[in-house]
């Protein structure tokens, strides 16, 4: 299995991995899930996966050491580390044995989805990203949004949400997913502000004049969806 879209999971609790693996695979991932310490480190350092997603209680090798022993032989592979021990001690340590980023149980799963893309983003050089959906581009490098020829003014926030959308053109972000990602927050005020961004970004892509097409749709009760 290669491909810059390749996730290993290796977490040994059923409950967790299988619904994480679906939701994944939703994602547009393609998830393989492993229950060992030497199943993890056989498939990470095999050269056929961009991120891994470890648990840190794995049986036959604890998460730690498949971690350092990752870094020694793959030392870019993208690491994200689960564990149920969420005391500050175990996060400097789980950091200190190289993981990029680290996440406790029992986890939201819009939080853990938006870090594992934005592991994938850094890995993959993502900010050199062009998003094309036809009239609109948006360069993440320069951070320049042209819609039908016409360079738009984008706030921070603004540039990050519709790069958000348009990251999964024809499916639904949930609010919290979008709130994590831009925000890094899933609060009260964070809710407002992206009602209030949703509505600038409209405005500034012309969504809300007659007869023009619509490029972010609200999901009742759900999210928005960036249609191309």
């Amino acid at each position: 299995m290669t491909g810059g879209r390749a996730v290993l999971l290796a977490e040994d609790d059923p409950s967790i991995a299988q619904p994480l693996a679906r939701a994944l695979n939703r994602e547009g991932n393609d998830c393989t899930v492993v229950g060992t310490g030497p199943e993890a480190l056989a498939a990470a350092v095999s050269g056929a996966y961009s991120l891994v997603i470890l648990d840190l209680g794995l049986p036959g090798m604890d998460g730690l050491e498949v971690c350092r022993r990752i870094r020694s032989e793959r030392p870019q592979l993208a690491v994200l580390m689960l564990t149920a021990r969420t005391d500050e001690v175990d996060f400097v340590v789980g950091l200190d044995a190289g993981a990029d980023d680290y996440v406790g149980k029992p986890f939201r799963l819009a939080e853990l989805l938006a870090r594992v893309r934005a592991l994938q983003r850094r890995s993959a050089g993502g900010d050199d990203v062009v998003l094309d959906s036809g009239d609109i581009q948006l360069d993440a490098r320069a951070r320049r949004v042209v819609v039908d020829g016409t360079e738009l003014t984008l706030a921070n926030r603004e540039f990050d949400l519709l790069r958000c959308l348009m990251e999964t053109p024809g499916q639904v972000r949930t609010r919290d997913e979008i709130m994590t990602e831009v925000w890094g927050s899933t609060d009260l005020r964070s809710s407002k502000t992206l009602d209030m961004h949703i509505s600038w970004v409209r405005r500034k892509l012309g969504d809300d004049q007659p007869g023009r097409r619509k490029h972010i749709a609200t999901v009742r009760g759900v999210g928005f969806r960036f249609d191309p």
